[in-house]
């Protein structure tokens, strides 16, 4: 059988829509990497370095590639995001708001009830400890969260 090649799609109002191939995504981790290349100035070294120790603090991290472009690094819910800016990697802890932080590295997004964030200037010494015990706290909050038992709705 030799079908005409202009049919090949789907009849959309009596007009044949061409569907493009799927193309082959690069992983998550792929994407931050060239992010980081494609930064290549301090952004990406401090982009490069905050991935390091978040995976430091916990190897079981998976990292994401949403939200236009945005990593995003979850362990049985998102932990945080790592954004860069012109002058500024900004990192946005989803429940930054419920988290202790007692060496104060939060110091934007204060205002909110749910998010907290660290943003990074050029030049700034990142301290290391206090920045993985952010991430094991997100993380035990949400693996805490994961475990409770939602509660169930009245039928009737």
């Amino acid at each position: 059988m030799n079908e005409d090649p202009r049919n090949c799609g789907e009849r959309f109002f009596g007009r044949i829509i061409r569907m493009k191939k799927a193309e082959p995504t690069q992983s998550a981790s792929a994407m931050i990497d060239a992010r980081i290349r494609e930064l290549g100035d301090w952004r990406g070294k401090t982009l490069a370095r905050v991935r390091a120790l978040i995976h430091e603090a916990d190897p079981e991290i998976v990292e994401e590639w949403k939200y236009m472009g945005t990593p995003i690094f979850e362990h049985a819910g998102s932990v945080c995001t790592g954004e860069t800016y012109k002058s500024v990697v900004k990192l946005t802890f989803a429940r930054g708001a419920s988290l202790k932080d007692p060496a104060g590295l939060f110091n934007s997004s204060l205002d909110g009830n749910m998010r907290r964030a660290i943003d990074i200037h050029e030049n700034e010494k990142i301290n290391e400890a206090a920045l993985k015990y952010l991430i094991r706290e997100a993380v035990a909050l949400n693996v805490k969260s994961k475990s409770k038992p939602k509660p169930r709705r009245a039928i009737g």
